[in-house]
């Protein structure tokens, strides 16, 4: 069976939908492959399940720095039902609900393992064992993600180790649970499992730091709330070996020659591209490789500009509102629309949901010190010192920065790290991504009294250490 549609996408996650439902908007044929669940890693493994099951400790760890509340705390967090509304958010891994948007659109959902063939040809293994040949007119979009990585120490496989989907998705919550991994989903892991009942945590990371890919202060603050947590942090260690016997626990032996014992590992340590079983090798390309793209999303070394990979797997920036950003870029691009991705070079904003939040967008003082041209300059202010923390939370902690352009006047990255400061970035974001001046910053004006007044303060800061002048003139 030969079908023939104007656009094929493989993958209906974050992005592949949105690729596929801009497209459709525009007037062209589409259909989507898909070998999983409409909706993809996010909404049944990633950020929507991880978010519920941190959201009730949240919740708590903030009635308890505000006076009058906290004598209301007399309880930890209802894990059971906690996991109830996990289920209930992701549909119990059902994608019905999903399909009408396709539906609406005219989007044909095909149910199978995609593989390219050629140019612009896209085999579908079905699962009843049949084979549908679909063909583009147009373009092949592929946004088929990333898998967690595993490395290579001996015995880790054989242990049966947990990766994001087995953490998300369970039913129980180990007495001790043992994290491989510093980063984002490590460390919000470790947190959720702990405040849900784990009685020991305890992270690992080969890295001298947690966050390596932050500012410093940032993973040294969050590391302080986890202990304070009851979290046991070992950085600068790396993982030598595993062994598991039976359904028993779990040993995890460190380079420095010490052992752990939990009745669950979590392996974090980052993301592979999903496109070893692609058929990339068809097209002149690198199975189980990141596929390289301009800055149109097309894929570089394919002749005749047909094929766009969009979202994790070609490697720019492994967060779903990137890849959201990158499929509507894509679907211009493949509507005859002038089009072409600037955020995901420098104006990446991103959140590390624990508690205390790290929320950040563009270049941190290190790459931006990397980066040609730009005279950098660097501001910090105590996140809590501002009179909307004092009536949010006793004892607000966190730090914000602004790195800058002192050439320019611009802010070229922002970081902020406290209790719920995630609606602070984006506010950020916009100054970065529309290069707006101090001097016109400086009209921006907070309402009071809210957290958002740190950005006066690191306004002030810059007057006073930069030697910029911040006249009220327009």
């Amino acid at each position: 069976m030969i079908d023939t549609y104007d656009v094929i996408v493989i993958g209906a996650g974050p992005a592949g939908e949105n690729a596929a439902g801009r497209c459709a908007d525009g007037g062209l044929s589409v259909a989507v492959v898909e070998r999983e669940l409409v909706g993809g890693e996010c909404s049944y493994w990633g950020c929507i399940p991880s978010k519920v099951l941190l959201r009730p400790g949240d919740v708590l760890a903030a009635a308890r720095r505000v006076p009058g509340a906290a004598p209301a705390v007399t309880g930890g967090v209802d894990a059971e039902a906690t996991l109830a509304h996990r289920d209930e958010l992701t549909s119990n891994w059902d994608d019905t609900g999903a399909l009408p948007w396709l539906e609406e659109r005219s989007i044909e959902l095909v149910r199978g393992t995609a593989r390219m063939s050629g140019e612009k040809v896209v085999d579908a293994d079905m699962s009843d064992g049949s084979m549908r040949r679909l063909t583009a007119r147009l373009a092949v979009v592929v946004a088929t993600g990333t898998g967690a990585a595993m490395p290579p120490v001996p015995g880790l496989v054989d242990a049966r180790p947990w990766d994001n989907r087995s953490v998300t998705a369970t039913k129980d919550i180990p007495a001790r649970f043992l994290v491989l991994g510093g980063g984002a989903i490590g460390l919000e892991m470790a947190q959720a499992m702990r405040r849900l009942g784990s009685s020991e945590v305890t992270v690992i990371e080969a890295a001298p730091r947690l966050l390596i890919r932050e500012e410093p202060f940032a993973g040294d603050e969050v590391r302080e709330a986890l202990e304070a947590d009851g979290i046991t942090v070992r950085v600068g260690v790396g993982l030598t070996g595993v062994r598991r016997d039976g359904d028993g626990p779990v040993t995890a032996m460190l380079a420095d020659g010490s052992e752990l014992i939990g009745d669950e590992l979590l392996v974090a340590i980052g993301r592979r591209p999903a496109t070893g079983d692609l058929g990339l090798e068809h097209v002149g390309l690198e199975p189980g490789q990141s596929i390289d793209v301009d800055d149109q999303l097309r894929a570089t070394g394919v002749p005749g500009g047909w094929l766009y990979a969009v979202g994790d797997c070609n490697g720019r920036a492994l967060l779903t509102h990137m890849g959201k950003y990158q499929a509507r870029i894509a679907a211009d691009v493949i509507l005859g629309r002038d089009a072409a991705a600037v955020a995901d070079h420098a104006i990446v904003p991103r959140v590390t949901f624990t508690d205390p939040q790290v929320c950040a967008v563009g270049l941190t003082e290190e790459q931006a010190r990397e980066e040609a041209g730009i005279d950098v300059r660097t501001v910090r202010h105590p996140t809590g010192d501002v009179a909307g923390a004092s009536v949010t939370a006793d004892e607000f902690r966190g730090t914000s920065q602004l790195v800058i352009d002192a050439a320019r006047r611009t802010i070229v990255g922002a970081t902020f790290v406290g209790p719920g400061v995630q609606e602070l970035l984006h506010s950020a974001t916009v100054a970065i991504a529309g290069e707006v001046t101090l001097d016109r910053l400086w009209h921006a004006v907070p309402s009071f009294p809210t957290v958002s007044e740190v950005w006066l303060r690191l306004l002030e800061t810059a007057e006073r250490q930069l030697e910029i002048t911040l006249g009220l003139a327009s």
